[in-house]
C-alpha cells in the first residue's frame, strides 16, 4: 500500500509542502505573522516562549522549534530572531540547514527594526515558496507514514465511539509496518497500570510509570492536587465523573500493540516503528506542537463535545463520536463516529472509513480546520517559571 508525498533531503515524507516562517522568540511572532500573511504556502508557529526562561527550558523551547523546522510536512524554513532572545538561533539554522532543508533568518535588530524586516522577510519568504512549489508528490510506502493521536473536548462517547475508531486506525497502521504515536500523560491516571502491561520492555514499563509520577509531582509542587482541573468542567458535563473515567475512553485510541517506548516532548521519531508514547500534556496546544515536532505527518483527533482546532504544519483529522455534536458542528467534524452510538455501523466499518480518510489527507486533500485556516492552536510545553 502507497501514498503520494514529498520525499524530503534527509529521506523523510511529508504531506505537505509548506515553508515554515519560525519565530525563535515571542518578541517575533508579530514579523512572522505579518510575512505569511503576505506569503502563500507559508505557515508559521506563534508561541510564547523564548526569553527569560530557565535555561532547561530555553533549551527545551530551542530543541522544539528545530524539529518544527525538520518535520516532512516543511520544505524550506525561515528563522525570524528577535536578536537578543535565550532561544539559540543559530543552532536552529544550523541543525536544520543539516537536514538539507533551505534556512534563511533575518535578525530584526540587525536589519533595521519591523518594517525593514518584514519586507526582508518577504522577499526571502517568497523566494522560498518560489524554490520548493516546483517539488512534486511520489509513491512512497505507507510504512512512512507517522501518524498522532488525541482526543480533546471529550464526552461518554469518546471512548465508545471516536476512540475506538482512532485505535483501530492506530493497529491497522503499525500492522502495516508505520509508526503511531500517542501522549496526553495526564490522562494515564488511573490506567498507567494498564499501558505498562503493554510495555515491549521492563524498561519502557517502569519509564510509564515514572512520566505519571513526575506530572503528579509537578502539580503538587504548587500545593494542588491535579486531580481538581481533570476531568475538566466540559468533560463532567458530557458524562465522565473522574479522571480515572476519563482515562479509560482516553486509551483506548492508543488500540491493542505493544508500546516500544517513551519518547521526551521535544523529541523526534526518526525511523523508530510502531507504537510510541510522547510524555506531554493534554491541552490542545502543547500537545498538537510536541506531536509536530516528533515528525508526525497527520494527526487523527477524536471529539465528543467539538474541538475545531488545528495546527499550522500538520493536518488534524477530526473524529466525532456524539451524533449530536457532529449534527450541530458538521463544518469543522471530518469524520462522524457517531453513527457506532446510535447503532448504524460498527467500530470497524468507521475505521475503515477513517484510515480511507488518512490516506485522502497523506495525499493532500485538506482537512475541514485547514480549510478554514483554523490552524494556530500552538504553543510549547515547558517545565519551569517564566523568570
Amino acid at each position: 500500500m502507497e501514498f503520494n508525498g514529498y520525499v524530503r533531503p534527509d529521506g523523510m515524507v511529508g504531506a505537505r509542502n509548506d515553508v515554515a516562517v519560525i519565530p525563535s522568540v515571542t518578541c517575533a511572532n508579530d514579523v512572522a505573522m505579518a510575512i505569511c500573511r503576505q506569503v502563500q504556502g507559508t505557515v508559521t508557529y506563534l508561541h510564547h516562549q523564548g526569553c527569560c526562561q530557565l535555561p532547561p527550558d530555553l533549551e527545551r523551547v530551542t530543541d522544539t522549534l528545530i524539529s518544527l523546522g525538520l518535520s516532512p510536512n516543511t520544505s524550506a524554513v525561515l528563522v525570524v530572531s528577535l536578536g537578543c532572545e535565550g532561544t539559540d538561533h543559530q543552532r536552529m539554522v544550523r541543525e536544520i540547514a543539516a537536514s538539507g532543508k533551505h534556512v534563511e533568518i533575518i535578525r530584526i535588530q540587525e536589519a533595521g527594526g519591523v518594517s525593514k524586516s518584514i519586507q526582508a522577510g518577504i522577499d526571502l519568504a517568497r523566494r522560498l515558496v518560489l524554490e520548493t512549489s516546483a517539488l512534486q508528490r511520489e509513491p512512497v510506502d505507507i510504512s512512512r507514514v507517522v501518524m498522532s493521536i488525541k482526543c480533546g473536548a471529550s464526552d461518554t462517547t469518546s471512548g465508545m465511539a471516536s476512540n475506538c475508531v482512532i485505535g483501530y486506525v492506530a493497529d491497522k497502521l503499525i500492522d502495516l509496518g508505520g509508526t503511531v504515536i500517542f501522549g496526553e500523560t495526564t490522562e494515564f491516571i488511573g490506567g498507567e497500570h494498564l499501558l505498562a502491561r503493554r510495555a515491549a520492555s521492563p524498561e519502557t514499563a517502569k519509564r510509564i510509570y515514572e512520566i505519571v509520577e513526575n506530572m503528579e509531582r509537578r502539580a503538587k509542587s504548587l500545593g494542588c492536587d491535579m486531580r481538581r482541573g481533570q476531568p475538566t468542567p466540559g468533560n463532567i458535563e458530557g458524562g465522565l465523573s473522574s479522571i480515572e473515567e476519563k482515562t479509560l475512553g482516553a486509551i483506548v485510541k492508543s488500540g491493542t500493540r505493544p508500546i516500544q517506548g517513551v519518547l521526551e516532548y521535544p523529541e523526534r521519531i526518526g525511523n523508530k516503528k510502531g507504537l510510541w508514547i510522547k510524555d506531554s500534556p493534554g491541552r490542545e496546544p502543547e500537545i498538537l506542537t510536541g506531536m509536530a515536532a516528533t515528525g508526525a505527518q497527520c494527526m487523527l483527533f477524536s471529539t465528543g463535545r467539538g474541538a475545531p482546532q488545528g495546527f499550522p504544519s500538520m493536518p488534524v483529522i477530526k473524529i466525532c463520536g456524539n451524533p449530536n455534536t457532529y449534527r450541530r458542528m458538521e463544518q469543522d467534524m471530518d469524520l462522524n463516529a457517531g453513527t457506532i452510538i446510535t447503532g448504524e455501523r460498527t467500530i470497524e466499518e468507521v475505521g475503515e472509513e477513517a484510515f480511507d480518510q488518512l490516506l485522502r489527507t497523506l495525499n493532500g486533500q485538506r482537512t475541514k480546520n485547514e480549510a478554514i485556516q483554523y490552524v494556530n492552536s500552538i504553543d510549547i510545553h515547558c517545565l519551569g517559571p517564566v523568570i
